[in-house]
């Protein structure tokens, strides 16, 4: 047996050289998988948001403050994980972030009080910011240059755990108590072991994929032009989150109310969404590395349009139909953005993607705190109309400075 048959874990590869122009998919999966269990451990808290403020007797308003604290706490720590990386690369962070969302599950799973929820979402949050910029520059590490691909699969590693976070609350957790939380805590705990694993090959591996497939098509940009991309950016960074949010975080709250079905129901109306976002992610990455960064991006603002302002106005059925049509073609732009933005500060990946992913939790946050207030002072349905006309704000995509030279 060669050396490479006999060692098959990832954090023993044996052949960097010949592996340095290869899409490594255990790794990417791996990360993928990682991500999934992390994103499906988040997902539960705004899935049990109608438990816990029935619970609680909370008002939209605390239930959007809980959201806030989890969403702003790992958006706040996430551009400064990934600029502390960079310099200093930390791989043992990935499995050390996920042990302190495994302990923020357990005070989720006993608490009782607002206070001990707060600081559960809180938790939670921290371990999310240490494992997005570690995380993501291992999957560009192993993308082979293919970095849409790469970003597009780990990110839809996420929003497959994302969409399966109110199946499980449904089936699991809805049906039992709040004290169920804690079969989460297994879920926490597989991904420990195979971060372990991740970070053992990181270690090997540091950046010769990085390396390899540097920056040798990349336009470098002048500080103007880059201040106006990194503009443009938080701007649709800004439209496409605050939308989600809307979905993602009251949706439930809007069927019921709209429409006077059962929260189970409900539950698996937001799984099929956060799903198509998911299949959305996972086509974006490749054709963005096909037909440009840009190009995807617009389209996926662009083909939101028409179907965004009607919704509010839709029966049930098409309500279901283009909730699924906006969650795959809005979620097609995300891996296009992060690839672009890392491409605007190239050598800058844990920092760019601790940003963009800071910069996601951060957005649906500060929406999901401010939606829920204007929730409660003007109705549900109220805001489902106004938040239908953010993607107009795609059209800030035209001024987006070309980042790849033009081939002859």
């Amino acid at each position: 047996m060669s050396s490479t048959e006999v060692n098959h874990a990832p954090p023993e590869g044996t052949n960097v050289a010949s592996d340095t122009g290869k899409f490594l998919t255990n790794i990417v999966g791996a990360v993928a998988l990682t991500h999934g269990c992390n994103d499906l451990i988040q997902a539960t808290l705004p899935s049990i948001y109608p438990m816990l403020k029935a619970n609680y007797a909370l008002s939209y308003a605390q239930i959007g403050m809980i959201a806030l604290v989890y969403q702003i706490t790992a958006s706040l720590l996430q551009p400064w994980v990934g600029l502390y990386t960079d310099k200093h690369p930390k791989p043992y962070l990935l499995p050390l972030g996920m042990c302190v969302t495994l302990i923020g599950i357990g005070v989720l799973a006993v608490a009782g009080s607002y206070a001990m929820l707060i600081l559960a979402a809180a938790l939670v949050g921290v371990g999310s910011s240490t494992f997005h910029p570690e995380a993501s520059r291992v999957a560009r590490m192993a993308s082979g240059g293919r970095f849409g691909t790469a970003q597009s699969a780990f990110q839809v590693g996420g929003n497959a755990g994302t969409a399966f976070g109110p199946v499980i609350a449904a089936l699991l957790i809805l049906p039992h108590g709040q004290f169920s939380v804690s079969w989460l805590m297994l879920i926490a705990l597989l991904a420990i072991v195979v971060l372990a694993r991740i970070s053992r090959w990181t270690i090997h591996h540091n950046r010769t994929f990085v390396k390899k497939h540097g920056d040798q098509d990349i336009v470098r940009l002048p500080r103007g032009k880059v201040i106006l991309a990194l503009s443009v950016v938080g701007v649709l960074l800004l439209a496409k989150f605050t939308y989600i949010a809307s979905i993602s975080n009251y949706y439930t709250f809007y069927l019921i109310q709209r429409f006077d079905i059962p929260l189970e129901k409900a539950q698996f109306c937001l799984f099929a969404f956060l799903a198509a976002v998911a299949v959305g992610t996972f086509v974006g990455g490749p054709v963005g590395d096909r037909i440009g960064r840009k190009a995807v991006i617009w389209i996926s603002f662009l083909g939101v349009i028409p179907f965004a302002p009607i919704l509010p106005h839709a029966n049930f059925f098409w309500t279901v139909t283009l909730t699924l049509i906006i969650g795959l073609i809005l979620s097609s732009a995300f891996a296009a953005l992060v690839v672009y933005a890392q491409e605007v500060i190239p050598g800058r990946t844990g920092m760019v993607a601790g940003i963009m992913f800071g910069t996601m939790f951060g957005v649906g946050g500060i929406a999901a705190a401010g939606l829920g207030k204007l929730a409660d002072l003007y109705g549900i349905v109220n805001v489902y109309n106004a938040c239908g006309f953010l993607p107009l704000l795609g059209l800030a995509t035209l001024l987006m400075p070309e980042t790849h030279k033009k081939k002859m």
